[in-house]
């Protein structure tokens, strides 16, 4: 009786969630903490946890393409698990090569045009995890509906030090002039294709830190944060739902911030700042409380006062 309570009140909760959101972010990025706790918590092995795992996985693919996400990536296997035992490695490895095979097969796969990619320094990994990796990539190279990612032998740090490196070298050779160094300069050198700007993080397990994931593409962007407390196995939708919740208030907090800011300066700068000002109060108008939002009047004095100003 109790269980099917439950159900029931998760259920509602889940209904509930649905219905507060309006919309969805681009590009979820996923720290899949948790896996080893839990197995302990179970009197199983890590092996065991990171299966259960696998499974969370799966279904958060089909919840990201249920709300309109078009781009996932997994942190999957970071530089620094290196380091543990070479067994549970071992057991990691198998696994992953079975389900990269299993996707890049799979029917809702091709179906809804998933394209596989893997992010991180592929080279470290065995062979049999590179070969797996090939042929995940290869099966649906093709496919540009809904981009995962899977990020293995990944470092943040590391990955804009090669990418810091490869410039250095190129503006020592005289193939680059330091002045034409830019945003997209770096970005050409972080991935063979295209990173969409990260949206928001999710991270379980019950920490709150980011762990050097996708510095360049998240805190680049100022994307929302989500922590929770359940281990990646027991990750539900309900928890899910809440995640893509945080980056709609997020998103609306930063909307009316940029708002107020470009209001504020309308009557303090010079004509050409007024006018990008102007654009912004006008892209953002409706962000703000109805108390907050100028007329066209008040907006039109604000430009020829600044405008006199400049003069």
């Amino acid at each position: 009786m109790k269980r099917w309570l439950r159900r029931r009140v998760d259920w509602a909760y889940e209904q509930l969630l649905s219905r507060e959101i309006s919309g969805a972010p681009t590009h979820v990025a996923v720290i899949q903490d948790g896996n080893r706790r839990y197995a302990r918590q179970r009197g199983g092995d890590a092996p065991d946890g990171h299966r259960a795992g696998a499974e969370t996985t799966e279904r958060v693919l089909e919840w990201c393409q249920d709300v309109g996400v078009e781009e996932l990536t997994l942190y999957t296997f970071s530089t620094e698990n290196f380091e543990r035992p070479d067994d549970e490695n071992e057991e990691l490895f198998d696994l992953l090569c079975e389900k990269l095979y299993e996707f890049a097969d799979a029917d809702r796969v091709h179906d809804n045009e998933v394209c596989i990619r893997v992010l991180g320094d592929v080279g470290r990994l065995p062979e049999r995890v590179q070969d797996a990796v090939d042929y995940a990539e290869e099966q649906t190279r093709g496919y540009d509906r809904f981009v995962l990612n899977i990020a293995l032998a990944y470092g943040g740090r590391t990955e804009l030090l090669c990418a810091a490196r490869s410039v250095a070298r190129d503006v020592e050779s005289d193939d680059l002039e330091p002045a034409e160094i830019d945003v997209e300069t770096i970005e050409s050198r972080l991935y063979d294709r295209t990173v969409r700007d990260v949206d928001l993080i999710i991270r379980t397990g019950g920490d709150e830190r980011t762990s050097n994931f996708l510095p360049w593409h998240a805190n680049g962007n100022e994307a929302a944060v989500f922590f929770c407390t359940p281990y990646w196995p027991e990750f539900s939708k309900p928890d899910f739902l809440r995640g893509i919740r945080t980056y709609e208030h997020r998103e609306a907090s930063w909307r009316r911030t940029r708002a107020r800011r470009a209001l504020a300066l309308l009557g303090a700068v010079s004509e050409p700042e007024l006018a990008e000002a102007k654009a912004v109060v006008d892209r953002f108008r409706d962000s703000l409380p109805t108390g907050e939002q100028p007329d066209e009047d008040e907006e039109t004095d604000g430009l020829e006062a600044g405008g006199q100003a400049a003069d």
